[in-house]
């Protein structure tokens, strides 16, 4: 079995390719924004209310995760692993599985993510609409992997 990760800006494809890799047999994905819209959407209005919930949602994902990719099951987690904290986190389940992995990288520039993102916010079809000041302020956070981390990974350039 094989964790899943995703590192990308928001609207750089994460969820996108998570589908994709999910269209093999035995792989499941775990999509944060679902969970997180389920049960806290109503609670969440900033970036700081964001990270309590994710970090709520990790707690309690961590074991279950770790769950099925021990009973063969491989997992796509449409997490945003986008920060060595949240890479940290993933890790751990790596090293108490003993599951492989991938860490998928999506290099995707600001101005492209800009305008899906609006595209996005515009079909209303995701489960949070992002403003770019939403966008910038967690931009900031981002953090692409680096080679002391120890993943592999698949680098997904942007493709326009």
């Amino acid at each position: 079995p094989t964790l899943h990760l995703l590192c990308g800006k928001v609207a750089s494809g994460k969820s996108t390719l998570a589908a994709e890799l999910a269209a093999e047999p035995r792989v499941v994905v775990i999509a944060e924004d679902e969970w997180l819209a389920t049960l806290y959407r109503d609670q969440m209005s900033s970036l700081a209310d964001y990270v309590r919930f994710a970090q709520k949602l990790r707690q309690v994902m961590g074991p279950h995760i770790a769950a099925l990719l021990r009973a063969g099951v491989s997992v796509v987690l449409d997490f945003q692993a986008n920060t060595p904290e949240a890479r940290a986190w993933a890790r751990s389940i790596i090293e108490e599985t003993g599951a492989g992995h991938a860490l998928h990288l999506l290099e995707v520039p600001d101005e492209v993510c800009l305008a899906r993102l609006v595209a996005r916010n515009a079909a209303g079809d995701h489960p949070f609409a992002v403003s770019e000041a939403q966008f910038r302020e967690i931009t900031r956070h981002f953090r692409p992997p680096t080679d002391d981390e120890g993943f592999h990974v698949i680098r997904h350039p942007c493709v326009r």
